[in-house]
């Protein structure tokens, strides 16, 4: 089982400051770990949230502190094919793959991802290392990127999608 690398709380804060108000969103937390980052979306107002966390033990955890979240402990490819299942819509979607593991190419091929995402108001933040650039691909496109060290937050959107309420991220 790999370490989790929780997010460190300047990106954390980084990443809600420029999100903004996101009082009742639908959150998505993908690759979830310890929940860090769906627990502070509730804190500060999501409407809900939804943990995908493959390891069993980290899922557990999440749910002591967020009992009444769903919590997938599904691999991420499963876990948005339940979610499609279900017509599962996210206004948010959060991702923070393994570093080094391939996921910043792969993410984009996860079949049917673009079904979860709200049609009407979605954004898609990848946290990823700066030595492994995203290079979108499925109709998605950047819209922003911000470094912090090693890590790079990137805001990326639906190129279909409309988009207006949050391309306020680009300044």
């Amino acid at each position: 089982m790999k370490d989790v690398r929780p997010t460190s709380g300047r990106v954390l804060s980084a990443l809600f400051n420029i999100l903004g108000d996101i009082s009742g969103a639908r959150f998505l937390d993908l690759f979830a770990g310890t929940g860090r980052v769906g627990l502070e979306a509730l804190e500060r107002g999501a409407g809900s949230c939804v943990f995908v966390e493959s390891v069993k033990a980290r899922a557990d955890s999440i749910k002591n502190f967020s009992p009444g979240s769903l919590i997938l402990s599904l691999e991420v490819r499963r876990a948005v094919s339940w979610l499609v299942k279900r017509e599962m819509k996210f206004n948010i979607i959060f991702a923070d793959p393994p570093y080094s593991c391939g996921w910043c190419d792969e993410i984009f091929e996860v079949p049917n991802l673009e079904k979860i995402f709200d049609p009407d108001d979605c954004v898609f933040v990848i946290e990823h290392s700066r030595r492994e650039p995203l290079t979108p691909k499925n109709n998605f496109e950047i819209v922003s990127q911000r470094d912090y060290g090693e890590t790079c937050l990137t805001f990326l959107r639906r190129k279909d999608d409309y988009f207006e309420r949050r391309s306020e991220i680009d300044t």
